[in-house]
Order: structure tokens, then C-alpha cells, then sequence
């Protein structure tokens, strides 16, 4: 007996969204996804009980938090975390064959989704608990857990109560978006962090007596007086003036929204009715920006076990050094990708960097070199596991009815064609994106968005448009449906 036969009577049983019969109306799905926003807004507005209002070390996901989705010491605490996490794992092992799930399958398919399902749960365990129990990253309130007569301990386990329904609630939140929405909930969560912080960093003015923090109040307190650029040209490009924040903010859209434009477009034509027409097009960035999450993940993995080790056992120099939480020299220091512009301008007075200047040339060469090679990879399987690789597009196009003008209408004729492109592209694009992601993270972006951040917003945004735009076209046309297949 395989372990798809012992584990089928759990993975068909784990608790699901169902899917909608029939076409879900244009209006209904924006209303689903408006309340799901609402509802995600309010719960990383909603403290966990029990938490301490100060003495934390800090984030546990520290600066990977505009990626992960989430809010510090909310009920969503994990964010998309152990999402991602969970389908990095699947990815892995697809990619592996070890599965042995054919996803064309509807048993498969429902077995594939119900571990998924329960690897979110796992991870949801192994990321929570060092949270709470390892270090002081969520530090309790003493008093309050006396006042319980539960102890540390016990309002420590209420803590990962709390995060544990966090995660299992964001993991529903996003299939109802997937199901019932418009676009995808993971993409929609990292909008919505990231587009709060852009806000903050345009447009925040801070309480009497403290920094202006917002671009626009610092400008306006340049142009009347109120605050002094000096040393000028430091103080013009950094802080406060920023401009270097937004010519890496506006370039990062402009980049982004140009490579979404450009692809190669392959015709089609209906095999039955005369004259229907269409292009399949296969973008620069094919596979999207969404396997860079799954990239960036792994590396705030690594960092998470290099600050769990930190916890509990002395690490030899050659591993890491750590400081306030941070690794500062060896191996753990050179796999830490780079966030921002104090991580290697040493040779501006704006910053203090504390590694050498060839430590820090090697941290970044390896930050590249581990984008451009992983964003290329999780590419490739993004493409292969969501259906669109040349086989599966074939087959859809086929399906559909439409067909290569001056090609035989078969569908292995087709996925030659396909494979002339997709491959190709799939590679180009995720290191191409990788590349940017660097690039957006070394100069540093308004708000202080990651440029990974900043990059997926922008390029999911993008495809939300799109999305959009194609579902007002098909409630429009309703024959459209039809013939690509949409109708449900």
C-alpha cells in the first residue's frame, strides 16, 4: 500500500471552502473580496491576549515582514508564512517526483490539496512555537498570567492558541479569495501591508516632537525652513530629503510594469468558428513574481534557524556571530539577504556598517547570485506545478477549441511550439526578477518597503487589472465563457 492510499481518508477529510456552483457574478466576487481585505485589516489590527507591551527582541520576521504578509504581535502574527513555507515544500518534492500525484487528476488533485492543507498546519507549529517559547520575541505579561493563575507557561501556550487560529483562519481567507474572489489571497494580503507603508511613507505626520517620517511633510518642512539639509547632498538623497527612496520606488514600478508588456504573442484561430481570432500570450516575467516569495522565504528560513541555534547553543565563529538578534559575521551573516542601504554603504557617513567592505561585497554577490539562481528555479517549478508549462497549455488550448494557424490541430504539434518560448522565458524572467529584487533592496524604497516587497505589489497589482478587465469582459460577453472554457 502506497502513502496516497494510507493517507487518503485524512487528506479528503481535512475542512475545505466549497466551491461555487455555476458562474459567480462579477459583483459577488468583489464583494467576497472586499470583506475578506476588511476582515484581514481588522484581525492585524487585533492584539493577542496575554502579549507584553514591551521588552520584545523584535520581529521574529524582522525586515521579510512586508513579503509574509501578517502584523507584529497580531492575531496574524505568522501571516502567509507557513503558506509559502508549506508550498515550497510541495514544490520540492513535486519537482522531485517523489509525490508521485497527477494534478490532472481529480482524486490527485483533491489529495494534493489536502496536503498542502496539512503541511500549513505543521508549519504553523514549527514557525509559532520558537516565536513564543524560544528567546523573547513575544515576551507575556508576568502579572497578568499571576493574576490567571496560569503561569508563564500557560499564557505562553494561550499565545500560540491565538497565533495558531491566526494562521489556520489566513490559510481559509485566502482559498475563499481564490474560490469566490477576484485574484489570489496570498497576493492580496501583501498589497494591502505593503500599500499601508507606502501610504506611511508619503504621506505620515508624526506626533509633536518627533521626526518627520513621510516624504511629503519632510519636503514641505525643506521648502519652509523647519528642517535643514546638511550635510546637503547626504541629507538631499537620504534623510530626510529621500530622493534616492523614490527614484528606486518610481523606477521599480516603471520596471515592472514595462516587462509585464513585453512578451511574444503566439496566434490562435477557432477550429469551428470562421474568423474568431485570438494570441497567446507569453510575458517576460511568465511564471510572475510570486515564486520570488517562495526565494525569499527560504533565505528567512535559514535566518529563523540560525536565530533559533543562536538561542540555545554557542555557534562556532565559521556559523555566525550574532548581535542584537542579528548575525554579523559567518555563514548565517553572508546567506542574510540584503534589506536595505545601511546592510553595505560603508563608505557613506549615514550609515554604520560594521563588516568590512570585502565581507560586505561577498554578502552581496551571494544575495545575488542566490536570487538570480533561485528565482529562475522556483520559476520553473511555479510553471510546472500550476499548469503552465507547454504540456498543460497545450492541452488547454486544445480544449478550448483553438489552434496554431498553419499547424496540424494536434496538441503535441502544439507543445512543440509551446517549448520553442515557455522554458526559455520561464528562466529569463525569474532571474531577470530576482536581479530587480536586489537591485530595489540596495537603494532602499519609500516607507521602507523591501524592494521585493515593492516589486511583488507593483507586478500583482498589475495582473489584478488584468484580472479584472477579463472578468468584466467575460460578464459582458457571456459566450466568451464558452469558449475558453471559464464557465464553472
Amino acid at each position: 500500500m502506497g502513502w496516497k492510499e494510507t493517507a487518503e481518508p485524512l487528506l479528503t477529510r481535512m475542512p475545505s471552502v466549497v466551491r461555487p456552483e455555476g458562474h459567480v457574478p462579477f459583483k459577488r466576487k468583489l464583494a467576497w473580496t472586499a470583506g475578506i481585505l476588511v476582515m484581514y485589516f481588522f484581525l492585524t489590527n487585533i492584539t493577542m491576549f496575554g502579549l507584553a507591551t514591551t521588552g520584545a527582541e523584535g520581529d521574529f520576521y524582522g525586515r521579510f515582514r512586508s513579503i509574509l504578509a501578517g502584523s507584529q504581535g497580531s492575531i496574524l502574527q505568522l501571516g502567509i508564512g507557513p503558506i509559502v513555507t508549506a508550498s515550497i515544500v510541495l514544490q520540492l518534492l513535486g519537482g522531485a517526483n517523489l509525490l508521485g500525484l497527477d494534478t490532472d487528476d481529480p482524486r490527485d488533485q483533491v489529495l494534493y490539496q489536502g496536503l498542502q492543507k496539512l503541511l500549513v498546519l505543521v508549519m504553523i507549529c514549527l514557525t509559532g512555537l520558537p516565536m513564543v517559547f524560544a528567546g523573547n520575541f513575544l515576551p507575556v505579561d508576568g502579572q497578568l498570567a499571576t493574576q490567571l493563575g496560569v503561569g508563564v507557561t500557560g499564557l505562553k501556550t494561550l499565545l500560540f492558541a491565538q497565533m495558531f487560529v491566526g494562521g489556520v483562519l489566513i490559510l481559509f481567507m485566502d482559498e475563499v479569495i481564490s474560490k469566490w474572489g477576484v485574484g489570489s489571497g496570498i497576493g492580496l494580503f501583501i498589497i494591502a501591508g505593503v500599500s499601508q507603508q507606502l501610504v506611511a511613507g508619503l504621506f505620515a505626520i508624526p506626533a509633536l516632537g518627533t521626526q518627520v517620517t513621510g516624504f511629503f511633510p519632510a519636503w514641505f518642512g525643506i521648502i519652509t525652513g523647519s528642517i535643514q539639509l546638511d550635510p546637503f547632498i547626504q541629507s538631499l538623497l537620504f534623510d530626510p530629503g529621500n530622493i534616492l527612496a523614490l527614484f528606486t520606488t518610481v523606477l521599480i514600478f516603471a520596471v515592472v510594469v514595462y516587462t509585464e508588456s513585453v512578451r511574444v504573442e503566439i496566434p490562435l484561430s477557432h477550429a469551428r468558428v470562421k474568423g474568431a481570432r485570438g494570441r497567446f500570450p507569453v510575458k517576460l516575467i511568465y511564471a510572475s513574481v510570486l515564486p520570488m516569495i517562495l526565494v525569499r522565504a527560504l533565505q528567512a528560513n535559514i535566518q529563523f534557524l540560525g536565530q533559533i541555534l543562536n538561542n540555545y547553543v554557542t555557534l562556532p565563529a565559521f556559523l555566525g556571530v550574532y548581535s542584537q538578534g542579528q548575525p554579523v559575521s559567518g555563514l548565517f551573516y553572508y546567506l542574510a539577504p540584503i534589506q536595505s542601504r545601511s546592510d553595505w554603504m560603508w563608505f557613506s557617513g549615514a550609515f554604520t556598517v560594521a563588516a568590512e567592505p570585502w565581507q560586505i561585497i561577498i554578502r552581496v554577490l551571494v544575495d545575488l547570485t542566490f536570487m538570480i539562481v533561485g528565482g529562475a528555479i522556483f520559476a520553473v517549478f511555479w510553471v510546472e506545478t500550476t499548469g503552465m508549462g507547454p504540456e498543460s497549455t497545450a492541452r488547454q488550448i486544445q480544449n478550448s477549441g483553438m489552434q496554431i494557424p498553419g499547424f496540424r490541430k494536434n496538441p503535441q504539434v502544439i507543445e512543440k511550439v509551446m517549448e520553442r518560448y515557455i522554458p526559455q522565458v520561464t528562466v529569463i524572467g525569474g532571474a531577470l526578477v530576482g536581479a530587480l529584487a536586489v537591485l530595489a533592496n540596495m537603494l532602499g524604497t519609500l516607507g521602507g518597503v523591501s524592494g521585493t516587497g515593492l516589486l511583488l505589489t507593483v507586478s500583482i497589482t498589475y495582473k489584478l487589472y488584468e484580472e479584472i478587465a477579463e472578468e468584466q469582459l467575460m460578464e459582458m460577453h457571456p459566450m466568451m465563457r464558452q469558449m475558453f472554457g471559464s464557465d464553472d
